[in-house]
């Protein structure tokens, strides 16, 4: 059926194109945030920075990346009450403008011999519109794939959005991969950075065309038929759902993994680790990859067996793979660190990522779904936003401090896990109609009425 509406204006769930555009948006939107921390790592400490102090550079450039992070929280608030009181479709197609603008003028940027200081308070203000953007981003595209999907296999569609998340992530270092193994390093420093942010301008239309031609869920339809759109979403979501917020804010610590992962292991690793740009490259291309197939996997099977076994078990194997993994950065073992990695990105940190968009939408109720999970997460990921800049101060230019910074991993794990346990569980067979709203009594002549 093509009609979000059937002729007693009934609305009809899409699951398929809501996943479909979940999923293509948010690969194209997290291929523009992802180029920005692949830079960040091995080309921004040598273009925007001075020269004379390159772990100072690198530090540095860590914080321009965790900026992004610091504006996530601010546009969560106004990227939520726009969602749950104007609908997901409108946040969507948004988001999309919002991050290509900006990642394709990262690429017009001057440098520091440029332009001296301007350059790097330019590349902040773009990165911050870049966090705005990013703040609606994951909260609008799960709260309109899971309010599409069928009451019994949420996880499964809602994990598009992520599973679209990881193949941006395919995306970026597939374009830096050609870039860093043919270019020299003054061309690739010089102009050849610029060219995966100028494509940025082919990714927006894309993303804006596709988004747009998506149909309103019908679970935010009804309730503006029915007149009962909240107008303050943000003042029902802390009167009555500030726990959930709190909730979300923690378990979303687990996010610092991937940032360890992708952005602060690639510097470690070829700055330390004696490891080769290309072979890091190359492993995010294929963990990345491993994880596009095993999200739906993960998340299907936590239709089944319920959110929580699936979420922390992916806790608990990451706390111990990401240890693993930094040790033999350190140790400059290229094999298993590739091996690692994959184990760790692709399998392990998949399971977290298949089910936390099914999780957390299912702590709240339609009416303050996405302003909940927008400001519950994007507060959350802050630490993952400066987790390689925290990294970076505690290797401290010294790969055999990798310990510390397994250590701030494992504490990062082990707060999601206790956030996640303590959480309501069983939601996966509660109707979507029905999930995160707070249970009212059932008066006897109300349910007389009713039958």
């Amino acid at each position: 059926m093509t009609q979000d509406m059937t002729q007693d204006h009934t609305p009809v769930r899409t699951p398929v194109r809501a996943a479909v555009a979940a999923w293509t948006g948010s690969a194209l939107e997290y291929y523009d945030f992802a180029i920005y921390g692949t830079a960040a790592a091995l080309v921004f400490p040598k273009v925007f920075f001075p020269d004379g102090n390159p772990t100072a550079a690198t530090i540095a450039s860590f914080a321009t990346f965790g900026v992004g992070y610091v504006a996530r929280p601010i546009g969560s608030f106004f990227m939520g009450h726009i969602g749950d009181r104007l609908g997901r479709k409108k946040i969507l197609t948004g988001t999309i403008l919002l991050m290509g603008l900006s990642t394709f003028l990262v690429g017009c940027l001057p440098t520091y011999h440029q332009v001296g200081l301007l350059a790097p308070a330019l590349l902040v203000a773009l990165r911050l519109v870049q966090g705005l953007s990013a703040a609606g981003e994951q909260a609008g595209a799960n709260s309109m794939s899971f309010e599409h999907a069928p009451d019994d296999r949420r996880g499964f569609f809602t994990s598009f959005t992520l599973s679209g998340t990881q193949g941006g992530q395919v995306l970026a270092p597939a374009v830096f991969l050609p870039l860093a193994a043919v270019l020299s390093d003054d061309a690739l420093t010089s102009w050849g950075w610029r060219i995966p942010f100028l494509l940025s301008a082919v990714v927006m239309i894309v993303g804006f065309l596709i988004r747009r031609s998506l149909e309103e869920t019908p679970e935010f339809r009804t309730e503006q038929e029915a007149g009962v759109v909240a107008k303050a979403p943000l003042g029902e979501l802390f009167r009555h759902h500030c726990a959930g917020v709190v909730r979300v804010f923690f378990a979303a610590f687990i996010a610092m993994i991937n940032t360890t992962f992708a952005v602060f292991a690639l510097s470690f690793a070829t700055d330390q680790g004696g490891i080769s740009k290309t072979a890091m490259l190359w492993l995010a291309i294929v963990a990345n990859v491993v994880a596009v197939l095993t999200i739906p996997l993960w998340a299907s099977l936590s239709d089944r067996i319920g959110r929580k076994p699936v979420f922390v078990s992916g806790l608990a194997g990451s706390a111990v793979l990401v240890t693993l993994f930094l040790w033999q950065i350190s140790e400059g073992s290229t094999a298993l660190v590739f091996v690692l990695g994959v184990a760790l990105a692709g399998f392990v940190y998949s399971m977290t990522n298949a089910v936390w968009p099914s999780t957390y939408a299912e702590y709240f109720p339609t009416s303050v779904r996405l302003s909940g999970m927008a400001i519950g997460t994007q507060f959350g990921f802050g630490l993952a936003g400066f987790t390689p800049t925290i990294a970076g101060w505690l290797l401290d230019g010294d790969a055999s401090n990798w310990g510390r910074v397994a250590l701030f991993a494992v504490g990062a794990c082990a707060i999601s896990a206790v956030a996640v346990l303590t959480g309501p569980s069983g939601t996966h067979h509660v109707p979507t109609r029905e999930v995160g709203s707070t249970p009212r009594p059932v008066r006897v002549g109300s349910l007389e009425a009713a039958r």
